[in-house]
């Protein structure tokens, strides 16, 4: 039996395996800890196969993705100054690998088959977490929050906003009938109802940002692009005019208060201290990929010991850019900064400068909250991560993909005889 190529990667005829790749792709991102090395694998074989179909349809204008590739080198190169070689080079290699599957996905499947296809992981990430039903103590705040089978309230908050998002965002651009509002629904409220008994900040107050940014751009569908530009410029300037404002009026403090917060966002602002201070003595290149919350070394044994934190595995400066400039310098973090901001602000400018498209008002919202959070949390600088999944994915989507060309088959004529002596009709 014969499998036609389009079937895995023709984005208009491969909406069923693309579905199915990207929610086995959200189970592995969430509970890889979990269940081991059988979701990770899982993850690599519904994606690096593909590679092996078609070719051509990968390397054509691979330069396009020169900034990905050159991050992914430099990350791979840092074993050579790493303070432990061993774990950067085969994070190195998880993290490039991660790069590649995200490749892979821009250039097989449609950003309606990516949401579908994560709604569907989502709905049963969050419905393990529910049935798992743990809460724990956050000793720094005192709160206690549901954080199911995460061990974190702050990926239960993730996942829960991300189902709100994607939820909304299929039903305003890529619902077929009312059965979308049937099958939505019950993802929106068991998303919304994790959201509540988590607690996690971040996620609540990054979720009304983004949906802001999604009707923003929505609306400028009826204006003309002149006047796109101008809701642009105006938009931006108050955005930041409204940040220095809240900054100086003390309204940041409130908007904490309302979430239980301080002005030290519990711990974070001394965690950023320590990361900077860390930075310092390797500024340029930094300690190595992933070479820095390791076993045995003095200073993150003593923040594990601050902070708590007794398995003395999975922490980070809860900022990604002071952990980037932690682990492979300023040299990284500048790399890493323009990818998320090229990401963001290459489907930004589609929509306002260029002709308007659903799937770059999804991907500008879905990436712009991974560039909120990415100030409070660490999900795009490490592999197996939603975060990172979707800013690369939306990165490589800028690039147009290759198109198909058919095949021209010479049919031969026959040339015509004529009837009964007679010549036939010119045509």
């Amino acid at each position: 039996m014969k499998i036609p190529k389009s079937i895995l990667l023709d984005p208009e005829a491969n909406k069923a395996y693309g579905a199915f790749a990207v929610a086995v792709s959200v189970l592995a991102f969430a509970y890889s800890s979990n269940f081991g090395q059988i979701l990770i694998l899982a993850y690599y074989a519904v994606w690096l196969p593909l590679l092996f179909v078609d070719y051509r349809r990968f390397t054509w204008k691979l330069s396009s993705a020169w900034l990905p590739i050159l991050f992914a080198a430099y990350v791979c190169l840092s074993v050579f100054w790493s303070q432990a070689a061993g774990t950067s080079a085969r994070a190195a290699v998880q993290y490039s690998s991660h790069i590649v599957c995200a490749y892979i996905a821009a250039r097989t499947i449609s950003v309606r088959t990516l949401v579908l296809g994560s709604l569907i992981g989502i709905f049963f990430v969050l419905l393990y977490s529910l049935k798992v039903n743990a809460y724990a103590l956050d000793i720094i705040d005192g709160t206690f929050n549901f954080v199911g089978a995460f061990a974190s309230k702050n990926q239960v908050g993730f996942f829960s906003s991300l189902g709100i998002f994607l939820s909304l965002v299929f039903l305003m651009f890529y619902r077929r009938n009312w059965l979308s509002f049937v099958w939505t629904a019950p993802i929106i409220l068991m998303s919304a109802y994790m959201l509540a008994i988590c607690h996690s900040a971040t996620s609540v107050a990054s979720l009304p940002a983004v949906l802001g940014i999604v009707i923003l751009l929505t609306m400028s569908r009826v204006l003309s692009r002149r006047y796109r530009r101008v809701l642009f410029v105006v938009g931006g300037g108050a955005l930041v005019a409204g940040v220095v404002a809240a900054l100086n009026l003390g309204l940041l403090d409130v908007v904490l208060g309302i979430f239980g917060k301080d002005s030290t966002l519990t711990g974070r602002t001394y965690l950023w201290q320590q990361g900077w201070e860390a930075a310092q003595s390797h500024p340029l290149l930094g300690y190595g990929y992933a070479a820095y919350w390791v076993q045995g070394f003095a200073d993150p044994e003593r923040l594990w010991a601050e902070f708590y934190i007794t398995t003395r595995t999975g922490f980070h400066f809860h900022n990604t850019y002071i952990e980037t400039l932690v682990e492979i310098g300023f040299v990284g973090v500048t790399m890493l900064a323009l990818i998320i901001l090229r990401a963001f602000y290459g489907h930004v400018s589609k929509v306002v400068f260029g002709d308007w498209n659903a799937d770059s008002v999804v991907l500008a919202g879905v990436v712009g909250l991974m560039l909120i959070r990415s100030f409070f949390e660490v999900e795009i600088l490490g592999p197996y991560f939603m975060a990172s999944f979707i800013v690369y994915y939306g990165l490589f989507k800028l690039s147009p993909l290759p198109v198909a060309r058919r095949r021209r088959v010479a049919i031969p004529v026959q040339d015509e005889k004529p009837a009964a002596g007679h010549m036939p009709a010119p045509v």
